[in-house]
């Protein structure tokens, strides 16, 4: 059995981490609900958007003439991973690398991968591959509409010039605190939309339907990854309050455990001196 010494220091080192784990569970806490209110307050108007392209692009042919519906055969494709910059968040960014480990080793086998990493840990995991042409973990440092837009542009960019064939993104979906789904969306080229064709015969358009359509589509790619590192970001608060929530409650019980012990060992030094003096005393009637 440890010394009283050996015990007493480890119970004050576990009630340190304890404080600590604590502190950033409520620290997260606060940071979730700002996110969670962004992003469902983003998610209506995204939906929305999305409703609208497919009912304008119905019963027309823009997206199919669009740029960014150019259908190539795939031989190189761009991954976007987007994880967070700190760890500490339980199976969060591990989720993300294990899902784009599979997408390349399995769905990509024979094309040529290259990442965008969003998030310190997903270009941390990826760069020893030397495929990573761009970190953008600095977006995370002002999350912005306008930052994520400079960051979509540039993927539509690429994707226009014929750099990839294939762009895909791959985030954690937020469902609460303690849920966080892995999603792999395809960016680009632009999934064809099934629509109605009916569903605006009574609009007149100002411009043409095509027209619209050909400025919704920059707009809605745009939003499209704004959402996912909205939803990326929410996620990585929600794992990280429940991380440290579980590590507090171990603490804790280390630290009850190791009271116990505490108690057990000192109740057992203070017999023995109780036996000691008590055989001394025989000793010395004797």
């Amino acid at each position: 059995m440890a010394n009283l010494k050996e015990i007493r220091n480890r119970i004050s080192s576990v009630s340190s981490t304890m404080q600590i784990t604590s502190a950033m569970k409520m620290v997260s806490a606060a940071k979730l609900k700002k996110a969670q209110d962004a992003i469902t307050a983003m998610r209506p108007y995204a939906d929305k958007l999305t409703e609208l392209l497919q009912s304008l692009s119905a019963s027309s042919d823009a997206d199919a003439t669009s740029k960014f519906s150019e259908q190539r055969e795939v031989e190189k494709v761009l991954i976007v991973a987007i994880t967070s910059n700190r760890g500490l968040a339980g199976a969060f960014n591990s989720n993300i690398i294990k899902e784009v480990t599979k997408l390349t080793s399995e769905t990509y086998a024979n094309k040529d991968v290259s990442y965008v990493a969003i998030g310190k840990k997903a270009n941390d995991a990826f760069k020893k591959t030397n495929k990573v042409i761009a970190n953008r973990s600095e977006v995370y440092d002002d999350l912005s509409f306008e930052n994520v837009a400079a960051i979509a542009q540039d993927l539509m960019d690429r994707f226009v010039a014929g750099e990839f064939d294939k762009i895909e993104i791959v985030y954690n979906k937020f469902k609460n605190a303690a849920t966080q789904i892995v999603m792999t969306e395809q960016f680009l080229p632009i999934v064809p939309i099934e629509g109605d064709a009916n569903t605006n015969s009574d609009y007149i358009f100002e411009p043409t339907k095509e027209d619209i359509v050909e400025q919704l589509i920059p707009k809605s790619l745009k939003t499209q990854l704004y959402k996912g590192i909205r939803d990326s970001f929410a996620s990585e608060h929600g794992a990280r309050m429940t991380a440290m929530h579980k590590a507090t409650d171990n603490a804790t019980e280390l630290r009850d455990q190791l009271k116990l012990t505490y108690n057990k060992a000192r109740q057992a030094a203070i017999t023995n001196e109780i036996l000691e003096i008590v055989g001394g005393a025989e000793a010395l009637n004797n």
